[in-house]
């Protein structure tokens, strides 16, 4: 007996995901690769990433191929771009685009496309078990964002509009350029999660750039190399970085409650899969959720799922 399923793409700049989910919307299968990057070097070149997602497919079909069920597809959805705005547009996801594309053909099914952003929110509310009616605010931190939106739900996906976020850096690029100086190999932050969580220093106190619902995070580069210059001692360092990051976003959260009330807050993307982090704002506030790490860091699963719901709706 053949099993209706629904399938999603995403090919960010860091890693290659395809995901499945059943018409109830849970998600039976979650493959990721993810994109090689030499040591010493801070990502890929948007030409290199397209290469190695074309190089990571024939990875996952051979994977999708030894765990073969009786599926029958019966729509398809990629991420186009990375967020719901005019002009969004990484090169990078064009490859899981002509992917989709061309199984929708092959099989004469539906493709949806929908943003990386809104994939990551719904892997979060999945995740956390939520399924709002009413607006929330959701963080995406990742490498490629720092962002704060407002996510009105609708029967297929979302209606989101930027409330605020970094001015400058964004949070995971700050962890990985430090990471790459400390000689960590990228993407650093678990790495860094692991020798914070082994430090037994007290870091310095840290005063942090907030500015109502926008923030600056470029100074933490700097006063984290500082600190490794002075020091030597990469845990403390680690360690300094996520009360940085963790009272930062404590006070965005702060001042977006005191615009919108006492409104749900949801942190999707891979610098929210930080434990550290995680456990300092749910200390500090109520009605706020987190994803488990899988569907934090980059992944199709939200895609599966957003894909599903355009198909019924």
């Amino acid at each position: 007996m053949t099993k209706k399923v629904f399938v999603g793409i995403d090919t960010s700049n860091y890693t290659t995901s395809c995901a499945i989910c059943d018409e109830d919307g849970a998600i039976l299968e979650s493959y990721k690769e993810l994109l090689p990057v030499k040591d010493g070097e801070n990502g890929l070149r948007q030409s290199d990433a397209v290469f190695a997602h074309v190089k990571n497919f024939q990875v996952i079909s051979a994977r999708i191929k030894e765990k073969h069920a009786d599926y029958e597809i019966a729509a398809i959805g990629y991420s186009a771009y990375p967020r719901d705005a005019v002009g969004s547009y990484m090169p990078c996801f064009l490859v899981g685009k002509a992917v989709g594309e061309m199984i929708s053909a092959l099989y004469n099914i539906p493709a949806y496309e929908f943003s990386h952003q809104n994939g990551h929110i719904q892997a979060a509310l999945y995740s956390a078990k939520l399924t709002p009616t009413e607006p929330f605010v959701a963080f995406h931190v990742s490498g490629g964002t720092t962002e704060i939106v407002l996510v009105k739900p609708d029967l297929a996906g979302f209606e989101v509009s930027i409330l605020g976020g970094s001015v400058d850096l964004h949070a995971g690029q700050a962890i990985d350029r430090i990471g790459v100086k400390m000689g960590l190999k990228f993407p650093c932050g678990k790495e860094l999660e692991r020798l914070a969580l082994e430090n037994k220093m007290v870091p310095p106190p840290c005063k942090v750039c907030v500015n109502g619902v926008e923030c600056n995070l470029s100074g933490l580069e700097n006063l984290a190399l500082k600190l490794y210059k002075e020091t030597k001692n990469p845990r403390v360092v680690a360690s300094y970085i996520f009360t940085f990051i963790s009272k930062t976003i404590e006070k965005l959260t702060e001042n977006i409650r005191k615009e919108q009330g006492n409104i749900k807050v949801v942190f999707a993307g891979g610098v929210m899969s930080n434990k550290i982090i995680q456990a300092h704002l749910s200390s500090m506030f109520q009605d706020v959720y987190f994803a488990e790490p899988e569907f934090s860091t980059d992944n199709a699963c939200g895609i599966a799922i957003l894909t599903k719901n355009s198909f019924f709706k």
